[in-house]
C-alpha cells in the first residue's frame, strides 16, 4: 500500500519534471531553485524529518501499548509546540542571513543575478519548513497507530502542490512559481493527515511542557540522529558547493541524478523501512532478538531482490529514459550530463535502500549513536573522495560507462561530462562504507543476522540480474539493427518491451534457482493490510 502511494507521488513528480525540463533544462534558473531549497530542506530534515520520527515512535508507541493515552497525547502536544517554535526561530534567522548563506556556503560560484534569485526563493521556501515541522509529527503519530495510508498519501499531496505551481504559477512568476507551489504542497501535506488525528481523537494542549521527562527523552534520542542527518545534508552542501564551480547546469544535473535514483529507492527502501520500523520497535521492547533478526533479514532480502535488478536496469535503460525529457531547454547535452550523474548514483541504489532497514534496526533498540558514528565515517569518505573524483571522474566514469555502451548502443555516451558524476560516485562509496560498518556491528550485537539466508538471496539475485542484463542488452542490439527511427513513441515502446523481457528473464531465472523469497513476497502482496 505504501509502495503504491509512493509510486503515485513519483508519477505526479515525473509530470512536473517534464514541464520543468522543457522550461529550464539544466540551466541557471533551476540551479537557483535547487540551491535555494538546500537550507530549508535541511531544517525540515533535522528537526521534523527522520530524526524526530525515529526518536518519537518508540516512546509514543510505548504509551499506546500501555493504554496510557493521556501521557501519549501530552507528549505529542509538547513536541508539536516545541518543534513549531524552533522551526519558526530557525526560519527567521535563515531569512535574515540568506544572502550570506548563499554567497559563502550554498553556492559561492553563482553569478550575481543567480545568487539574488536563490536568496529570494530561499526566503519563500522557509514558509514550507514551518508547516512541515508540524506535519512530520502528524506522520509519526499515525504510523505509531499502525496507520500508514494518510502519511503515505501526504507526499502525493505535496507533489500535487508543486505541480500546481508548475502548471499555473510558473508561466506568471517564472522559477519563483516552483517555490510558491512547494509552499502550497506543504499545506496539503499537513491537511491530508488531519482527519486521521481526528479519528484517533488526538488531544492538543497549548503548552511547551519543558518539564515533561518524556519530551526530553525524545530530544535526547533525536540529537544523534540529527547529527547523522546533518552529516548527510552537509555532504550535499559540499557537493553543491563543488558543483557550483563546475559550470552552468552542474548543480541541476546533480539534483536530477539524485531525484531519478530516488524513485526506485523510495519505492523499495523507504517504503519497507517505514512499515518495518514499528514492528522492529515492538520486538525490541519485548527483547525478542530472534524476532528482530528474522524481521530485519526478511526486509533486507526484499531490498536486495528488488534493488539489484532495478539498479542494473536503470543503468542500461537510463539513457533512453532520460532522452524522453529532451525538448525545449533540455537538449541532448543536458540529457547526457544527467545520465552520467544518475549512473554513479545508481551504483549506490542498493546500499541507500539497505540503509533504510539497517539503520532502523538500531533506532528500534533506541540506539541513535552508532548510526551517527557510521554516518560520520561515510561522510569522511564522501568528503575526501569528492574533490579528486570531481577532477578525475571525467576519465574514470567515461571509461566505465563507455565500456557498458559498447554492449548497449542506446546509452549514446558523450565525452563532454564527468566531473559531476564523480561527486555522485563519492556519495555512493561513502554510503557503502556506512552500510557495511552497521551490518558488522549488528551481526555481533544480535549474535547473527541470518547471514546464510542473506548470502543465498544475494547470490541468486545477482545471477538472475546478470541474466536479465544480458537479455536487455541483446534486445537493445536487435532493436538498433532492426528498427529505424528514434521518436518518442518508439522510445517508449522500446523501454516498455525491454522492461518486460528483462523482468521475465529475471523471474524465470529466479524460479529456476528456486529463490524462496519470491513466492513469499507474492503471498504478502495478496494479504489485506490491517488498519
Amino acid at each position: 500500500m505504501v509502495m503504491l502511494a509512493f509510486l503515485a507521488a513519483k508519477i505526479i513528480s515525473l509530470a512536473q519534471t517534464l514541464i520543468i525540463a522543457q522550461a529550464f533544462g539544466v540551466g541557471r534558473d533551476l540551479d537557483a531553485y535547487v540551491a535555494a531549497n538546500r537550507i530549508p530542506e535541511l531544517i525540515v530534515i533535522l528537526i521534523s524529518g527522520g530524526a524526530l520520527t525515529h526518536a518519537f515512535i518508540p516512546v509514543f508507541s510505548g504509551f499506546l501499548a500501555k493504554g496510557d493515552l493521556d501521557s501519549a497525547w501530552k507528549l505529542s502536544s509538547h513536541l508539536i509546540n516545541c518543534i513549531f517554535t524552533l522551526a519558526l526561530a530557525l526560519s527567521a534567522v535563515v531569512f535574515v542571513l540568506a544572502p550570506w548563506l548563499v554567497d559563502n556556503l550554498v553556492a559561492p560560484g553563482f553569478d550575481i543575478p543567480t545568487a539574488r534569485s536563490t536568496v529570494e526563493m530561499m526566503r519563500i521556501l522557509l514558509l514550507s519548513t514551518i508547516i512541515f515541522a508540524v506535519s512530520g509529527i502528524f506522520s509519526g503519530i499515525l504510523n505509531s497507530h499502525q496507520h500508514f495510508l494518510l502519511p503515505a498519501l501526504a507526499p502525493i499531496m505535496f507533489d500535487i502542490g508543486i505541480l500546481f505551481g508548475v502548471v499555473f504559477l510558473l508561466p506568471r512568476l517564472g522559477i519563483n512559481g516552483l517555490a510558491y507551489g512547494a509552499v502550497f504542497g506543504a499545506g496539503l501535506h499537513f491537511s491530508i493527515q488531519a482527519p486521521g488525528l481526528l479519528h484517533y481523537r488526538m488531544r492538543w494542549r497549548l503548552e511547551l511542557g519543558l518539564r515533561n521527562p518524556q519530551l526530553w527523552l525524545v530530544i535526547r534520542l533525536m540529537l544523534p540522529r540529527i547529527g547523522g542527518l546533518g552529516v548527510f545534508s552537509l555532504n550535499f552542501l559540499v557537493m553543491n558547493n563543488i558543483a557550483s564551480r563546475l559550470g552552468a547546469g552542474s548543480v541541476s544535473a546533480l539534483d536530477w541524478g539524485w531525484r531519478l535514483m530516488q524513485i526506485p529507492q523510495t519505492l523499495i527502501g523507504t517504503a519497507m523501512g517505514i512499515v518495518i520500523f514499528p514492528t522492529l520497535a515492538a520486538l525490541s521492547e519485548l527483547n525478542d532478538i530472534s524476532g528482530k533478526r528474522d524481521a530485519m533479514s526478511g526486509a533486507l532480502r526484499f531490498i536486495l531482490i528488488c534493488s539489484i535488478p532495478s539498479a542494473i536496469a536503470l543503468i542500461l535503460l537510463g539513457r533512453p529514459l532520460i532522452g524522453l525529457l529532451e525538448r525545449g531547454a533540455f537538449d541532448a547535452s543536458a540529457s547526457a550530463l544527467v545520465y552520467s550523474t544518475l549512473s554513479m548514483f545508481t551504483l549506490g541504489l542498493i546500499v541507500h535502500s539497505a540503509l533504510e532497514i539497517i539503520a532502523r534496526s538500531f533506532y528500534a533498540d533506541k540506539d541513535t549513536l552508532t548510526p551517527l558514528f557510521a554516518a560520520l565515517g561515510g561522510a569522511l569518505i564522501n568528503f575526501v573522495l569528492a574533490f579528486p573524483l570531481s577532477d578525475v571522474a571525467r576519465v574514470d566514469s567515461n571509461t566505465l560507462l563507455n565500456a557498458i555502451a559498447r554492449w548497449a548502443p542506446s546509452l549514446q555516451l558523450s565525452r563532454d561530462y564527468g566531473n559531476v558524476s564523480g561527486l555522485a560516485l563519492a556519495n555512493s562509496l561513502g554510503v557503502m562504507f556506512e552500510v557495511l560498518a552497521l551490518l558488522f556491528i549488528l551481526r555481533r550485537r544480535w549474535r547473527g543476522i541470518a547471514e546464510n539466508a542473506l548470502a543465498r538471496a544475494l547470490l541468486k539475485t545477482l545471477i538472475a540480474s546478470l541474466v536479465m542484463a544480458a537479455v536487455i542488452v541483446a534486445f537493445d542490439l536487435a532493436w538498433e539493427s532492426l528498427v529505424l527511427g528514434s521518436g518518442m513513441s518508439l522510445t517508449i515502446l522500446r523501454l516498455l518491451i525491454a522492461s518486460i523481457v528483462g523482468l521475465a528473464a529475471f523471474l524465470l531465472t529466479a524460479q529456476l534457482l528456486k529463490m524462496q523469497e519470491l513466492p513469499e513476497i507474492l503471498k504478502i502482496i495478496r494479504l489485506r493490510p490491517a488498519d
